[in-house]
């Protein structure tokens, strides 16, 4: 048997890496989480421990910590032994800088940042990676991995892009669920039914969704193919693409998650 990987808080995103870690056959897994859902403790396979203190003597595979910034603030010194083995140590808490987690784990510890987003709950999240400079080759490819198992993976570069693609595609679902609720109540101002006005919009972007998944072509190449010269969808796009429209818009509200994340790391 191999390892055992580690994980630090089984909420809604633990619960989903464990599912997917259990899909791929990557187990076993040792959970910490003092409040385990229904869900989750109906899980066969993880080893369920409530309290952070006493996670068994174990030489492990990896430990991904899925806490919320402010816990693992209060909790990353009851981690340094496990990093002081050499553990790889994935951390998928927003605004946590290497920096802090080396500081709490020691400035050889192995440290993969990642920013998952809420799709990997169905096998259909990205994650964006990044490594520090301690981190080998072999933790790329086991983060990679491990990652792999809720969807895709990319890796950045420099560690202040994690904070861009938290502010892009961390926070993005959120964006995605606010669009459906403007566009549907945009349609009952139109004149729409609500329930209608619901379906039509929440079909609309969901399938929107899996054309972009099957056709590559870039979206601005799709959103022409929509706009007829003189029709409909054109009146509305001078609107969504005018001055101070859409990418306006989402550039601020981009820009205003990235500035929340940057103030997380610096505590």
């Amino acid at each position: 048997m191999s390892q055992p990987i580690l994980l630090i808080g089984a909420g809604h995103m633990g619960s989903a890496l464990i599912r997917g870690w259990i899909k791929a056959g990557l187990g076993p897994i040792t959970a910490v989480e003092p409040h385990p859902s229904a869900h989750l403790r109906k899980l066969e396979g993880p080893n369920l421990v409530a309290d952070l203190r006493k996670i068994p003597r174990e030489r492990w595979r990896a430990c991904v910590v899925a806490l919320k910034p402010q816990v693992l603030r209060a909790e990353a010194a009851h981690l340094k032994p496990v990093a002081a083995s050499g553990t790889l140590m994935i951390s998928i808490a927003a605004g946590t800088s290497v920096g802090f987690m080396a500081q709490q784990w020691g400035r050889k510890a192995h440290i993969v940042r990642a920013m998952p987003n809420m799709p990997g709950g169905i096998d259909r999240g990205i994650t964006a990676l990044y490594a520090a400079s301690t981190a080998t080759a072999r933790d790329r490819t086991l983060a990679k991995s491990l990652l792999s198992a809720i969807g895709q993976t990319v890796w950045l570069k420099r560690e202040s892009q994690i904070d861009a693609a938290t502010a892009v595609s961390g926070s993005g679902p959120a964006y995605i669920f606010a669009l459906v609720e403007a566009m549907e109540a945009a349609g009952v101002a139109a004149g729409l039914p609500r329930a209608t006005a619901a379906m039509l919009a929440r079909a609309t972007v969901t399938g929107s969704g899996a054309l972009l998944d099957a056709d590559r072509r870039d979206a601005a190449e799709l959103r022409r193919d929509v706009a007829t010269p003189g029709g409909t969808t054109e009146a509305a796009l001078k609107i969504l693409l005018g001055k101070d429209g859409l990418e306006a818009l989402m550039t601020r509200a981009v820009a205003a998650a990235k500035a929340r994340a940057e103030e997380l790391g610096r505590g």
